[in-house]
């Protein structure tokens, strides 16, 4: 056996879904505004995971412009019968007062690389699908239930119903099997039959500090449900100095040699902040005598740091490049933009060979259209640059390195054309909503600028060069906390995100050319 450190997957990787199929498994995470929608990796060694193309990288099929800061895509849902990959996932439109438009909707491949299927939609009364394939053939989908009237739990309980593959839709009554426990916000639902009994496990307590994982279990489909006689069997509740926080929203899977792990989303926060997001971790689960399974060696079922797995032979991984030089034919898999495709946001990597051109879109602050390409932040202590070339002519042109949130909460170091000091360096911060920015710095009209963001714990310094090689400190040290799910306004389930992006507020065509972009961590 040999050890794996959690968590496996570092920066904004959350709600888990696991699958094996033979010796290969594959694991979906959630995007929220991010496009394209639903990340899809693939490993051979739990331990070594390469992204796969995603799922939904096609306009035509996802439409997130307008939605709302960690709406969109929640929680897919992996599951493979018959040679077919079956994809759940949600689409938040609305989360405001006790109001949520929770879209479900599913695709289907006989190829996990797909093509997959146009998506078929489901229902809307909840969020969190995920679809259980009995061994009667019937498959079921299982979702928790929003009440919006204010007199009641909004968390209202697990429902059931069948899904008929031939009808490519629901069919027959709802049934309602889990009111949930004392723990509250009851999500996430993943149904599993081991040793004639149906297992229900759950998300519960939010997914903040007091997040975790409970089961129940019936010995009918339908219930009634008995709670586990020790829930939660996961939580970091109450350890506020333990490294892993937030462990909750469990996935089950069995390996090759009849091991079953649990995999779950935590956060590894810097002084109560979780500036990388919600990560993806995993726990060993023993199955006891009583019909139950826990974590073994779990003291005060605290996540563990460590799990073991067999000697499996290593999956080979190619890591992506310190240094992107944007020199292929598709972008790299590890950059996303917001809400639309790359092509819609005007990102190219053909109109100028060995650059990619990025034509100005909104502000940052828009929910359309934003000429933004980044990447998940996957570490604390990291520095991250770029080569511009870039010719504002207005203040209402901007081109730059991003550390970003969402459209509230970033720092913005980015080149701008100034009536006294012309063209110029500065940088602009939003702090919920909040905006400050610092002096135009002069650089030369021409040739590329250079900018530099390091990483270190919460603090952040931004530089930049004219020729490449000396480098000069723009503007203070910053507070990297503002990039983090407990700091912003209102909900955030998201991760710190680094990337460049050019903005025409004027509507000139103006556009940036970024020759590289350069990723160095010191840590994971």
């Amino acid at each position: 056996m040999k050890k794996i450190k959690n968590p496996i997957l570092r920066g904004f990787y959350p709600d888990p879904s696991i699958l094996r199929v033979g010796s290969d498994y594959y694991l979906a995470t959630s995007t929220f505004e991010w496009f394209p929608g639903v990340t899809l990796l693939h490993s051979r060694d739990l331990e070594n995971w390469e992204t796969i193309e995603p799922p939904l990288s096609d306009d035509s099929v996802l439409d997130l412009r307008g939605i709302d800061t960690s709406c969109g895509i929640w929680a897919p849902n992996l599951s493979y019968s018959n040679g077919i990959y079956y994809l759940l996932y949600t689409i938040v439109y609305t989360d405001r007062s006790r109001f949520k438009d929770t879209h479900n909707f599913l695709i289907t491949a006989s190829d996990i690389h797909g093509p997959w299927s146009k998506p078929v939609y489901l229902n809307c009364s909840g969020f969190d699908p995920s679809l259980f394939h009995d061994d009667d053939g019937k498959m079921w989908l299982v979702n928790m239930t929003i009440d919006q009237r204010a007199y009641r739990k909004r968390f209202g309980g697990v429902v059931l119903q069948e899904y008929s593959h031939e009808k490519r839709g629901l069919t027959g009554p709802v049934y309602k099997v889990f009111e949930g426990t004392q723990l509250g916000k009851t999500e996430g639902p993943n149904l599993y039959k081991h040793n004639g009994f149906y297992y229900l496990l759950c998300a519960e307590g939010g997914t903040e500090f007091g997040h975790c994982c409970t089961v129940a279990r019936s010995k009918t489909i339908f219930g009634p449900y008995e709670v586990h006689p020790q829930n939660p069997i996961l939580s970091s509740k109450g350890a506020e100095n333990y490294p892993i926080q937030r462990a909750g929203h469990g996935s089950l899977v069995e390996t090759e040699d009849h091991r079953w792990l649990m995999f779950h989303l935590c956060s590894r926060p810097l002084d109560g902040y979780s500036i990388l997001g919600r990560e993806t971790a995993v726990q060993n689960i023993e199955w006891t005598n009583d019909g139950w399974f826990y974590i073994p060696g779990a003291e005060n079922k605290l996540p563990l740091t460590e799990f073991k797995v067999p000697d499996l032979p290593v999956f080979s991984v190619q890591d992506p490049p310190v240094r992107e030089d944007f020199d292929g034919p598709k972008l790299p898999r590890a950059f996303l933009t917001l809400r639309e495709s790359a092509q819609s946001c005007g990102i190219s990597l053909t109109e100028r060979k060995g650059y990619v051109r990025i034509r100005g879109g909104n502000s940052l602050c828009s929910k359309y259209r934003q000429g933004l390409l980044a990447r998940r932040l996957q570490s604390l202590h990291c520095t991250i640059g770029t080569s511009v070339e870039f010719t504002p002519r207005s203040f209402h042109h901007m081109a730059g390195l991003v550390c970003y949130y969402n459209y509230d909460n970033y720092h913005y170091a980015k080149i701008s054309y100034d009536e006294t000091a012309g063209k110029s360096v500065s940088i602009t911060s939003v702090d919920n909503r909040t905006i400050t920015e610092t002096e135009p710095v002069p650089v030369p009209e021409d040739g590329p600028v250079y900018l530099r963001a390091a990483i270190d714990g919460a603090a952040l310094q931004f530089s930049y060069s004219v020729d490449g090689e000396q480098y000069q400190k723009l503007g203070p040290v910053l507070n990297m906390r503002v990039l983090s799910d407990e700091h912003v306004d209102g909900n955030g389930f998201t991760g710190a995100m680094v990337g460049i992006c050019c903005q025409d507020l004027r509507g000139d065509g103006v556009f940036s050319d970024f020759d590289w972009f350069d990723y160095q961590q010191a840590d994971s």
